[in-house]
């Protein structure tokens, strides 16, 4: 087969070269994916994005190297055309074009393969969550033990929509920038910017206007006594009005009825601190503005500071990548028997053990199992050997604890990415609902425990006081503390207990 002379040139040899063995080693790499069934998405990478630039690559330096050639031969003869002929009675032109042809069809087609599953494997939780290892780890751990593990990271992230997807890609090459120059931030700044508003992915599933009756909750807590002593709490929590007919008109959920607006305006970055409120009644047109009265905004910083519409994501915003303080992991592994409550003082050394800073992962393995082992050593020697198998058992779920909530390599653990659904660790709810915002005409955002839930019973196996129907206990602590628990928010002890 004749081709025409200007193709028989060193660089249009070598990008044909260059283009055959890359489409050579994705057809293998695409064999052997299928024959083992492989959806490793860095396989994927080489096979949808990698090997076909290179080919892209070779197949731009095929004209190049023509065009060179062409332009070389007419500096030889005088007179030459400035544009290239295209004389079909020649065979060798006739070959090129059918080549070309042809190879731009097979091309077209390939390529449409390729973009679409390239576009699979980028949408992948595998790509999200493991491509970038160390970086990702909290994350995909996080998300992994999350409610929502079989939802798609771009679910939530990115949402239906070109506009969207192309918006996450593009921010995507900064990201993955930022990754291979090692500019990323330990641990990586939360809340995110310009995230996508709820109303627009949480809502595909989460539907405001069926969030209909409430939901009785069961907590088990466990002392740092002897004996780890187990407190029961449940709660009704009034995720709608007492009627579900009545939708979200009252209950928690209120925050987002229809009906109304809430805005706030945040001093600090992380949300933490919420000085100013202001509520719309969107049928009446009322508005009310709520001000701290110990913190109260500057008319320089309203103007400045970002006002934001209240949604989902300022209640529930570890949705998905929630990092337990200690004494909560501890007491589900305790309620799951990870760690036995036959080892005397259990809470107290697992507190004990997690009340330190750890440099590496691995160093918190080694120290969490030294310490265990040196303190039942010291206190009870006599236990050693009756109880190993409980003491192994209770090192592997405090290290497990560990390896789910802390990653000290990021710097992530939860007190940086503290989780404002509640009150207890940090001040969530307490942010407005503190007694300290007010209107001018005297109106106070109330911290009333009983607007969010009702305490149904509460107290140890052997002591538990039961509500009746219609009347709600008062909340009793634990640990005697007095009437302290009603002027000190939970956060300022629980807080310290790590």
């Amino acid at each position: 087969m004749r081709l025409p002379k200007s193709t028989k040139n060193l660089l249009t040899i070598a990008g044909t070269t260059i283009a055959i063995v890359s489409l050579l080693i994705i057809a293998l790499l695409f064999i052997i994916s299928t024959i083992f069934d492989s959806n490793n998405s860095f396989l994927g990478i080489f096979i949808y994005m990698a090997l076909p630039a290179f080919m892209a690559f070779g197949l731009i330096l095929i004209p190049i190297g023509m065009i060179r050639a062409k332009r070389q031969e007419k500096l030889k003869v005088e007179g030459a055309p400035n544009y290239p002929l295209w004389d079909f009675n020649k065979p060798s032109t006739r070959n090129a074009a059918a080549i070309f042809l042809v190879g731009t069809i097979c091309l077209a087609i390939l390529s449409s393969i390729g973009s679409f599953q390239a576009f699979q494997i980028t949408e992948s939780n595998e790509f999200c969550g493991k491509l970038c290892h160390n970086v990702m780890k909290p994350e995909y751990t996080a998300y992994q033990e999350s409610p929502h593990e079989r939802v798609n990271c771009v679910e939530c992230h990115v949402g239906s929509g070109a506009g969207w997807y192309v918006r996450s890609k593009v921010t995507g090459l900064y990201q993955v920038y930022a990754v291979l120059t090692n500019q990323i931030p330990h641990p990586i700044e939360t809340p995110i910017q310009n995230l996508r508003p709820a109303m627009e992915t949480c809502e595909h599933c989460h539907w405001p206007q069926k969030f209909y009756d409430r939901k009785q909750k069961n907590k088990i807590s466990y002392l740092a006594d002897e004996t780890t002593t187990a407190w029961n709490i449940q709660l009704q929590m009034k995720t709608s009005a007492s009627n579900s007919a009545q939708g979200i008109a009252q209950g928690i959920h209120w925050h987002i009825n229809p009906d109304i607006k809430i805005e706030y305006i945040a001093s600090v970055r992380n949300r933490e601190k919420i000085p100013w409120v202001k509520y719309t009644n969107l049928k009446t047109g009322e508005v009310t503005i709520f001000e701290d009265s110990d913190e109260k905004l500057t008319a320089a910083q309203r103007d400045t500071l970002e006002t934001r519409k209240m949604d989902c994501i300022d209640c529930h915003n570890r949705p998905s990548h929630n990092y337990k303080a200690p004494q909560n992991f501890i007491d589900e592994l305790i309620t799951a028997g990870k760690i036995s409550r036959e080892l005397p003082d259990v809470k107290t050394v697992a507190m004990n053990v997690l009340n330190q800073d750890y440099s590496t992962t691995d160093s918190a393995m080694m120290a969490i199992k030294t310490k265990v082992i040196e303190y039942y050593t010291t206190k009870y020697p006599n236990l050693l050997e009756p109880k190993k198998r409980e003491i192994e058992q209770t090192i592997l779920g405090i290290q497990k604890g560990y390896s789910q909530n802390f990653f000290p390599e990021m710097g992530v653990k939860w007190t940086v990415h503290p989780n404002h659904l509640g009150h207890m660790e940090t001040n969530g709810c307490f942010r407005c609902h503190n007694d300290q915002h007010k209107s001018v005409s005297g109106k106070v955002i109330t911290k009333d425990c009983n607007l969010c839930h009702e305490i149904v019973a509460q107290g140890t196996d052997t002591a538990m006081q039961i509500s009746n129907f219609f009347k709600p206990l008062e909340f009793k602590h634990p640990v005697d503390i007095g009437e302290e628990w009603k002027t000190t928010l939970c956060s300022e002890c629980h807080a310290k207990l790590y």
